[in-house]
């Protein structure tokens, strides 16, 4: 059975009426803000820019976990999203999005029901790199009465799933193609290593070898007689790299649509559009004291917004910053922060508090944080 919508929309419901109308700085902290604006710039200025290539954009909404935000992107030009979970693909399909692609092996036997469900309505993908689970995808489709699309899953250099070989991925495809239920689309080959490479021309070089990984998969599936409609790949670090190559259909890039300050070092030209409001509570000499730690912000630093400032520590409730002894900063205050790593950050909290021109105008959840146990 298709998962229940959960009680968040309800509570978000009710917390609406109290924080809408409120200035940005006048909230109950820590609290996770969403300049629409800014988000919007980003999605437009993203879509002009895969315009130019050769590829479509599904978008990564593990990110933001935003069916808002999803079909900002989508209305933009955005040919479907990529999520993470079947949990992720469920909220965005309740949230008006036509095709999904669960970038991911699914396997558990309750999203694996979940994903045949899924697909009598909506067009939805998943990864594969395992026969057995290939037979698995096939007999849940078969018995819900519909057709998942699967792309094989390849290891572009990365070492995490995938097949590490044209030979496996060619069996792998063979497999699938001729399985019952399942309709194979062609590959995916996630570049997420080339990501952590601050040297932009290493990085260049690196996304290069990446993407060769996932073609040679290509060729050796098509010297079966197996043609990919589908060859996707990509992230924020990397998508006008792996977008420009002409092999490819479509990149997966997601984050330049809030931005973090690890993308922010990546790829110039999109601006931070998700902050975590909060107050000082302490001040001793040049160390101020927040009331957001990693239950705030994740565990990556964040990085003090529009103050000359070096973070300490980030702490379960805390971030410890030191400010220059001139600074005004005093126990009380309100100061947002920039998170080193929006996907991780925007997962702690329920719901986005959404600004425009410095006053929250709309409360937003931040939906499918995890799965529904009522699958069992």
């Amino acid at each position: 059975m298709m998962p229940p919508a959960s009680d968040q929309s309800a509570l978000v419901e009710a917390a609406r009426a109290v924080v809408v109308g409120r200035a940005r700085d006048e909230l109950t902290t820590p609290a996770l803000l969403l300049d629409v604006g800014i988000a919007r710039s980003n999605v437009e200025r993203m879509a002009a820019r895969v315009a130019e290539l050769p590829v479509g954009l599904r978008p990564h909404v593990k990110v933001h976990k935003s069916a808002h935000l999803a079909r900002m992107q989508v209305e933009a030009g955005a040919i479907g999203v990529t999520t993470a979970t079947v949990w992720e693909a469920i909220a965005m399909a309740r949230g008006g999005v036509d095709s999904l692609l669960v970038a991911n092996e699914v396997v558990d036997p309750g999203p694996v029901r979940a994903l045949a469900e899924l697909a009598g309505t909506h067009e939805v993908m998943a990864l594969v790199d395992d026969t057995v689970n290939v037979a698995d995808l096939g007999a849940a489709a078969r018995a819900a009465g519909t057709g998942i699309g699967v792309l094989v899953d390849v290891d572009t250099g990365m070492g995490r799933c995938g097949v590490r070989s044209p030979a496996q991925a060619r069996h792998v495809a063979e497999v699938a193609a001729a399985t019952e239920g399942l309709v194979l689309r062609g590959v995916s080959g996630y570049e997420g290593h080339c990501m952590l490479e601050p040297d932009a021309e290493r990085r260049v070089l690196e996304a290069g070898a990446a993407m060769e990984r996932l073609l040679a998969a290509v060729d050796a599936m098509a010297d079966a007689g197996i043609a990919c409609e589908i060859v996707s790949a990509g992230g924020t670090g990397t998508y006008h790299l792996t977008g420009a190559n002409p092999r490819l259909t479509e990149i997966q890039a997601g984050s330049y649509c809030v931005m973090d300050t690890f993308h922010e070092r990546l790829v110039p030209g999109f601006d931070i559009a998700l902050t975590v409001l909060s107050t000082v509570i302490s001040r001793q000499g040049d160390t101020i004291v927040l009331d957001a730690g990693q239950k705030a912000v994740g565990t990556q630093a964040p990085r003090l917004a529009g103050h000359d400032a070096e973070v300490l520590f980030v702490n379960e409730e805390h971030t410890g910053v030191r400010v220059p002894a001139a600074s005004r900063l005093r126990v009380g205050d309100r100061v947002e922060l920039h998170t080193g790593y929006a996907p991780t950050a925007a997962n702690l909290h329920d719901a986005y508090h959404v600004v425009e021109q410095g006053v929250v105008i709309d409360l937003w959840p931040v939906e499918a944080r995890y799965g529904v146990a009522t699958l069992g």
